[in-house]
C-alpha cells in the first residue's frame, strides 16, 4: 500500500490566492453557535428520589425479606 499525502499542494489547489488564503465564497460559512446553551429555565426540578416512590420501594423491600425470614423459620421449625 502506498502512502498518499491528505495535504493538497498548494500549487495545484483550486480557491487559493497567491499568497495561500482562500477567498471569500470558496469555503462554506462557519458553524452556528448560540451565545448560551439554552433558554433560561426557571424551574429545575429537585434531583434524586421523591419520597413517595422511594417509600414505596422499601416497603417493597422490607416485606420481601420479612417473607424470606417467615419461609425460613417455617423451614427449620
Amino acid at each position: 500500500m502506498s502512502y498518499v499525502n491528505p495535504d493538497p499542494e498548494p500549487e495545484r489547489s483550486t480557491g487559493l490566492e497567491p499568497g495561500g488564503g482562500v477567498p471569500p465564497g470558496e469555503t462554506p460559512p462557519a458553524e452556528s453557535s448560540m451565545p448560551e446553551a439554552g433558554p433560561r429555565e426557571t424551574h429545575n426540578p429537585a434531583k434524586g428520589w421523591a419520597k413517595g416512590p422511594l417509600a414505596a420501594i422499601l416497603l417493597v423491600v422490607v416485606l420481601v425479606a420479612a417473607f424470606f425470614l417467615v419461609y425460613a423459620i417455617i423451614l427449620i421449625l
